[in-house]
This record gives C-alpha cells, structure tokens and sequence, in this order.
C-alpha cells in the first residue's frame, strides 16, 4: 500500500510590533551617531536586491561558502549525525540547507525565518522533492530569542543547527557570544548534536572594501533603499539622491562597515520631528565582522561547544564550522 505523501506544518510564533518598530528606528534616527538595525535593510525590495549582491563578481561569500560544501561535504558528513533535526536559522529560500540533505541525510527539516509565508512555497517544493522527510517551518525573530515550539524539534533526536552565509558578522562580538549561547541551550540534550555555521574570515581591503561597494552599484541601491523603507515606517521624508553608500573596512574593530552619507546639510522631518544632517554626517547601517578562525573556534567554546572542526577554500578566505554542543 503507497502511503500518503507527507505534509510540512507551519507555526507562526512572530508578529510585528509597528509601534516597536518605529520606536526602535526613530531611537536609531535621533541618537548622537545615527544608526539603523541590518534588519530594517531586508524589506521586499531590499531582500531582491540582497539575492543580485550575490550574483555580482566581487561578492565572494555566496558561492565560496557554497565551494566549501561541495568540496568538504563528504567530510562533514563524518561529523554531523545523520537522522538530525536539521533546524536552519534565516532558512530564506531553504536552498542552502537543501543542497545538504543527500550528504547530511537529516530526519526532519525545521525551517526557521520571520514569517511562514515566505517559507511555504519553498517547504511545499521541497516536501515534493523529499516526501519521506518531516518538514516544518517556523515563523521567528530569533535575533530576538531562540525559543523554538517543542513540537517542531523532537526531544529524541540530534539536533543540527544551520546558520550559514557568515551571517554572525552582523553581530559585535559580545552579541555573537549571547547568540551562540542560546544556539548552544536550543542543541538540546542529545548526545551529538551541535551547530554548522558560515564565517567570514579576515583577508586584504581591497577585497573586502568591492564585496559591499560593487562596481554596478547594486549594494549601493540595497543600502539606499533602506531609506524608501523608513520613509514608508515613519513617514520621514528622506530623498535618495541625497545620500551616498559608503562602505569602508574598520580595521580596529576587524569589521566591513556600511554607511549612508549625507551629500550636504539637509533637514530630515517626520511626524512630530525633524533632525539636521550636516554635509558628511553618516547613517551607520549595517555591521559585518570578519574573524581570524582561531578566534572564532575560541568563542565557540566559550559558548559551551566544544571539538569544533573547521574547513576553508583553497585561499581561506571563507570558513564552515561545526561544533558539538555535548
């Protein structure tokens, strides 16, 4: 008898708080050196323009980080259990952690990004493409904890946790550190499980500086956009073709930097507020910290992992990383 084909379930966990939402960007706005969250830079657009950055020539994490696995695959396939709870953190279009499944054969995929609807045609695609597999996908702002639903991660099972793409460079190192922290309390229990992770790791300006500055100025018009989004959030009035993208290496804090820079003194307004920019003055954006391996593998265990392995391309200019919980 042919069994039915399985079905993934969903469980939204997030829901926007828009007050929060514009408190938190118009505190940002109006602090002494103006800043915005990375977040507020993945609206709809800016999240299309984000998949072309990785297309372009100079933006070499993508597709080296993608190398890794298809090179050293076999090799990590040694190490993570297979029969998992692969639980992939900011799953997008889950076509990451797919390219896996043959090698690291997990038992259930737990799909994890803000909203499940972004995540349900590409669950419904997979589960045809893998009916024998559990899916799930979770709707959850992890930044913000890592509380996932018992039902999703079964208490008897390793659990893999995926967070790829050196996404952890947005966080400063002492939020990098609570962060794997709670990775390490969400492993669970169970004897072999732990976390594979993407780092980027420290290698010449030039280099780093065309990643987040490309010659056709796409990164230029995903940061950019960030203003359209405010302008949308908060009702401010910002005009693009008064700012510029700067993106420059800080070498004291071993992080790319991105900025929006005003092109002259202008007057920001809003509802009920305005803010002189000076000529010059910056709208700090996003942050991306760039580790030396050694450095990262030590805060992994003072995260509480512990055996942590590594692999790199050729030039080791990208890391993966897996480390066991227990």
């Amino acid at each position: 008898m042919t069994l039915p084909p399985q079905q993934p379930t969903f469980h939204q966990l997030f829901t926007t708080d828009h007050d929060a939402v514009r408190a938190e960007l118009l505190a940002g706005l109006t602090a002494p050196v103006a800043h915005t969250a990375p977040k507020f830079l993945y609206d709809a657009l800016g999240s299309r323009l984000f998949e072309a950055i990785t297309e372009l020539p100079e933006y070499y994490p993508t597709r080296t980080e993608a190398a890794i696995f298809a090179s050293q695959g076999a090799a990590m396939a040694t190490q993570v259990p297979a029969g998992s709870t692969l639980v992939d953190l900011g799953a997008g279009n889950c076509h990451k952690a797919a390219s896996l499944f043959g090698r690291l054969a997990p038992r259930r995929y737990v799909a994890v990004d803000i909203s499940v609807d972004f995540l349900r045609g590409a669950l419904d695609c997979l589960q045809r493409q893998f009916p024998a597999m559990e899916m799930v996908g979770v709707g959850l702002d992890f930044s913000a904890g890592l509380a996932l639903p018992p039902e999703a991660v079964p208490a008897d099972s390793p659990r893999v946790l995926f967070y790829p793409g050196s996404s952890i460079g947005n966080f400063t190192p002492a939020q990098a550190l609570a962060f794997l922290r709670s990775v390490r309390d969400a492993c669970g229990q169970v004897a072999g499980s732990g976390l594979l992770i993407g780092v980027d790791l420290v290698k010449g300006v030039a280099e780093l500086e065309a990643a987040y500055d490309d010659e056709l100025g796409v990164t230029a018009a995903f940061n950019l956009n960030l203003l359209l989004h405010i302008n949308r959030t908060l009702g401010t009035d910002f005009a693009v073709r008064e700012w510029q993208h700067v993106a420059l290496f800080n070498a004291a804090e071993s992080r790319i930097e991105m900025h929006l820079q005003a092109r002259h003194t202008l007057c920001v307004r809003w509802p009920g507020g305005q803010r002189v920019f000076t000529g010059g003055e910056r709208i700090h954006t996003e942050n991306s910290h760039k580790w030396r391996l050694p450095h990262f593998q030590a805060l992994l265990a003072e995260a509480g992992f512990v055996d942590s392995q590594a692999w790199t391309d050729p030039g080791q200019r990208f890391a993966v990383c897996w480390a066991r919980a227990l």
